[in-house]
């Protein structure tokens, strides 16, 4: 490829992604592969600006609150894409933990189609490949419950919401194609699968 190989990691909460993340990114720099870790609020200036909106749609969902949320994240995704993607070494691999934003995307109001047009419309970077972590929904729940942070979600409170959230991002997987990792087992296991899966993606 004449340019970097970009790598999406998505998911609900839970399901192990930065844990993945870290692991994938230590197998390929042991393979002498030069990897390049993006993180969206990090690197996305309107970042507290979006945060606020998503604050007040967490107190009152409303389709127009959402429909600004998911268009600030696009404008953001957007950014990125001119102005951090281009930037990256052309024989580098990204990796990015999220793009399109789970808690965000998979909400309740907005369908995910309209979302995606958002991006669409708005020329942000389709992921070269796009892997989506999942696991079954009680088990991602106890793990988030595990950490010190909890759930760290502003919108997801409830069981039933994250099994919701679960079930529609695993629909979405399977309408776009993307790469489902079922990360219920090893960590070695994931690893394995989606380091092979960028190998895939680089011949």
């Amino acid at each position: 490829m004449n340019r970097p190989l970009f790598v999406s990691l998505d998911g609900p909460k839970g399901t192990g992604k930065t844990t993945l993340l870290e692991a994938v990114t230590k197998a390929l720099r042991a393979d002498n592969k030069k990897v390049i870790r993006l993180c969206e609020k990090k690197s996305d200036p309107g970042r507290a600006e979006t945060m606020t909106l998503v604050n007040a749609f967490a107190r009152n969902p409303t389709r127009d609150l959402e429909l600004r949320v998911c268009e600030r994240f696009a404008d953001s995704r957007a950014w990125i894409s001119r102005h951090v993607l281009t930037k990256q070494p052309p024989d580098s691999i990204i990796l990015i933990d999220r793009w399109y934003p789970s808690d965000a995307a998979f909400r309740r109001i907005l369908p995910f189609a309209e979302i995606l047009q958002l991006n669409t419309e708005r020329n942000v970077r389709v992921p070269d490949l796009h892997v989506g972590v999942v696991t079954a929904p009680e088990l991602s729940w106890a793990r988030a419950a595990a950490r010190r942070r909890g759930l760290s979600s502003t919108v997801i409170h409830k069981l039933e919401e994250h099994v919701a959230c679960t079930q529609a991002f695993e629909q979405a997987s399977a309408d776009h194609g993307w790469v489902v990792c079922r990360n219920e087992g090893t960590i070695e296991d994931a690893t394995m699968q989606v380091v092979s899966e960028i190998y895939r993606a680089l011949r």
